[in-house]
């Protein structure tokens, strides 16, 4: 398994049988400018997607019709996503499990909104904010949190699934900032890897890791914190 880190909320997974955009935030994205963005949809298979808000919906739309990709999402954002031009949709909910070619998806819980404000100034509601718990054939499990605060029934999540890599939001303001979601880490998981997300991109919210790297010490956890771009093989 290959996770390459585009910056923000944005990953892209690489296994034998999939390659996988989570939020592919990437026009607009501060952390992903720079990159290439060819190389960051390339041979793109599915497409999922945690909520509905701009910087996590990103580019779907766009990737979708450039490589038939399929995208995962909360029922209302697929309705929404397939009044935009999506073809090829899955759609569920929370708790709900959906199967694919060597993966599966569930949609967890998280504690954030969805929505989006159109070009009208109409504010549209897209359903229930998730985490993405991805448990595949041959390869680590993997929990994209999505945007989240803390919550006791994050115990839940590991009881039922043990996630080996967790993906995690750091920023502060919209999610938790690093060192409630290292205690999150802590408490509720037992996560052999760790990727923080969601900083660095825009000025009001936490620019770097250290906090989450600092409340991560001494535990047994490995924490990774690629730059933008860098892939990471498990």
């Amino acid at each position: 398994m290959k996770i390459t880190w585009l910056g923000h909320a944005a990953f892209r997974i690489e296994t034998a049988k999939a390659k996988i955009l989570i939020d592919p935030f990437l026009t607009h994205n501060a952390s992903f400018a720079g990159l290439d963005r060819k190389d960051a949809v390339e041979g793109v298979t599915h497409i999922l997607l945690t909520h509905g808000h701009g910087d996590h919906v990103g580019d779907t739309v766009e990737i979708a019709k450039e490589k038939g990709a399929v995208v995962l999402a909360n029922a209302d954002l697929a309705s929404w996503l397939g009044s935009k031009g999506v073809e090829k949709l899955e759609m569920g909910n929370t708790g709900g499990t959906i199967s694919f070619d060597g993966f599966t998806a569930t949609f967890t819980q998280a504690l954030h909104s969805s929505g989006q404000v159109d070009e009208m100034g109409v504010a549209h509601s897209l359903g229930s904010a998730n985490g993405l718990m991805m448990h595949f054939d041959d390869d680590m499990s993997v929990l994209h949190m999505g945007d989240t605060d803390i919550f006791t029934d994050m115990g839940l999540t590991n009881e039922l699934h043990q996630p080996d890599i967790g993906i995690v939001p750091i920023g502060d303001r919209f999610t938790m900032g690093g060192a409630v979601a290292a205690l999150a880490c802590q408490r509720f998981f037992d996560f052999k890897h760790v990727i923080p997300c969601h900083y660095g991109t825009f000025p009001i919210i936490d620019q770097t890791p250290d906090k989450f790297v600092k409340g991560m010490e001494g535990l047994k956890t490995r924490v990774e914190t690629p730059a933008a771009g860098t892939t990471l093989s498990y």
